[in-house]
């Protein structure tokens, strides 16, 4: 599997990532994905202190342990357990980012965190000191680089604007193609795309048709318009899972896919749509199929 550099940092990712929210809580059907990911070349591991409130990161530290060097491991914070471990509220200050990526640190069983991200965020927060934050972090070496998963275009401007991040991690695919008015700004900074969602929700898979009879819309499109879209897609000279991957690996401004897996069935299935390269021209088929919009809240 090929390896792209996250901004300009030291950190090279394999271009499919494993999003960990995804895994079962069974913890050997779970070491039997992240071994299959190992196995195929997949270095990037994505995760959150959040997830099964920090059991999906004593998963992951579990699981990796004793293949630390040879991975990458992102996770994020912001969003705090109550203490009844039900439900949790924003909290982005540096008192609680301090305290927590200690919490994340002893869960994952390292010294370090390669990809720190702010789970979220909006201009009222005291961003700067969020910033501040991650630099000190970064100074202390508990990280190596920082970024944001947020698709709020004020907050990702500021971050852009003030800040060393290395990347953002957005929604984006082929029925999602709101982010596409931030490439030229995020490689003008000089940050990556680490994409989520990139399946919709599994709607861009073989499979994908009949999801649309249990969903009425996604995003903008109506359940009349989805069929149809899918419809042409599947029309294309090229299976549309990898008609999608491809779609969005073909970014240059793109770090990392980040997929998620329930069984080794599905994350290989993933793995073979993306060694299937698809020709530039279909490519370009999908992108007239398809609707080009922009993010109409949270404006800068």
């Amino acid at each position: 599997m090929e390896k792209r550099r996250l901004g300009i940092s030291d950190l090279y990712v394999s271009e499919i990532g494993l999003g960990c929210m995804s895994l079962p809580t069974d913890h050997l059907e779970a070491n039997k994905i992240i071994k299959a990911a190992l196995d195929n070349g997949i270095t990037y591991f994505d995760t959150a202190d959040l997830y099964n409130n920090g059991e999906n990161e004593q998963m992951i530290g579990n699981a990796l342990k004793d293949k630390r060097q040879e991975v990458i491991l992102a996770t994020k914070v912001g969003n705090r357990m109550n203490e009844s471990g039900e439900g949790w509220f924003w909290d982005p200050s540096k008192k609680w980012i301090t305290s927590a990526i200690h919490k994340s640190l002893k869960r994952l069983q390292t010294d370090y965190i390669d990809v720190y991200q702010l789970h979220g965020g909006t201009v009222e927060d005291d961003l700067d000191e969020v910033i501040d934050t991650m630099e000190s972090l970064k100074k202390d070496g508990l990280i190596r680089e920082y970024g944001i998963s947020s698709i709020r275009p004020t907050v990702i401007d500021y971050f852009l604007q003030n800040s060393n991040a290395v990347s953002v991690m957005m929604q984006y695919s082929l029925l999602d193609r709101r982010p596409e008015e931030w490439f030229s700004i995020l490689e003008k900074h000089n940050v990556s795309l680490l994409s989520r969602g990139t399946l919709a929700k599994g709607l861009l898979t073989e499979n994908g048709r009949n999801r649309v009879n249990k969903t009425n819309e996604y995003l903008s499109y109506s359940q009349i318009e989805l069929l149809a879209t899918l419809e042409q897609l599947q029309k294309l000279d090229a299976p549309i899972t990898s008609v999608a991957l491809q779609y969005v690996l073909k970014r240059s401004v793109t770090g990392s896919l980040i997929l998620g897996a329930s069984s080794t069935e599905q994350l290989l299935e993933s793995i073979h749509a993306y060694s299937i390269k698809v020709p530039r021209d279909i490519l370009l088929k999908a992108e007239e199929i398809t609707k080009k919009e922009i993010y109409k809240e949270h404006r800068v």
